[in-house]
Formats: structure tokens, sequence, C-alpha cells
């Protein structure tokens, strides 16, 4: 299974935002798109679905910024990745034209039993785990490609 580039984007915006944590002010949107590489719209675009989960704050104006909230820190990483990936069949038997075995193949039950068992080996771990020391300061310390 391969994460979509979205939920690639979005676990590197929250594992910055929770190094950030200890280093205020809050970063903007276009500073995380930055320092995390990626267009500011994916950007913005990704922030947004982040702070409609509870996982990301966002505030307006001179003392704004992005911050993880609590939830964003402790939330299991098995249900961020299933909340942006979601529960899809990770194969198009139902696609336009759909699978000519679609009624008697085990493929797609054993696939589904797969992503379950992938999404369930990410629940034990955090994004506050993912930036325990050394990973925190090495991530606020890169700078952008010019």
């Amino acid at each position: 299974m391969r994460l979509t580039k979205g939920t690639d984007i979005a676990l590197r915006v929250a594992m910055h935002l929770a190094a950030a944590d200890a280093d205020p002010p809050s970063p903007t949107t276009r500073q995380v798109a930055d320092a995390v590489e990626v267009p500011y719209t994916h950007a913005a675009k990704i922030v947004s679905r982040l702070s409609a989960l509870g996982v990301v704050e966002t505030r307006r104006g001179r003392d704004g910024g992005l911050r993880l909230t609590a939830l964003g820190r402790r939330a299991s990483l098995g249900w961020l990745v299933r909340e942006l990936e979601g529960d899809g069949d990770v194969v198009g038997c139902e696609d336009s034209p759909p699978c000519p075995l679609r009624g008697q193949c085990r493929l797609r039950s054993m696939l589904r039993e797969a992503q379950n068992a992938f999404y369930s080996a990410l629940a034990p771990y955090t994004i506050g785990e993912l930036v325990d020391a050394p990973v925190g300061p090495v991530l606020l310390g890169l700078s952008p490609r010019p």
C-alpha cells in the first residue's frame, strides 16, 4: 500500500508543527510549506483538512500561525492515516469497466484485511512520538532547498 501525496504532506506538516511547539512563535502555513518543501497551495489544503480533524489549530492575524493541538500530539497515527486515506478499496474492482472477476475474486477481501493490518500497525504510535529527540531538533534545523 502506498500513501497518497496528501497524506504524506499531512504527516510532514504535523511532524513539523509538533517539533515547532517548543520553538515559538507559531509558524505560518507558508513557513511550514517551505520547511517541508511542498507547494503552498498543497500545504494550505492539507492544513485545512488537519484543522477540520481537530489536529491543527489555525490563528489569523499578527500573532497568528499554526499549532498542533493536544489531540494532534496524542492521536494515533493509525487513526490519522485512516482519516486522511479513507476506507476505500485498495483496488478498483468497481471501476469503469468493472473487473470481470469481482463476483468470485478473493483478492479484494485479502487486500482489505491487509489495509486494516496496516492501520492497526500504526495505531500504537503518535505524532508526538515521531518528533522525540533526536528527530525534532533535526527537523527544525532543516533548511529548504534553494
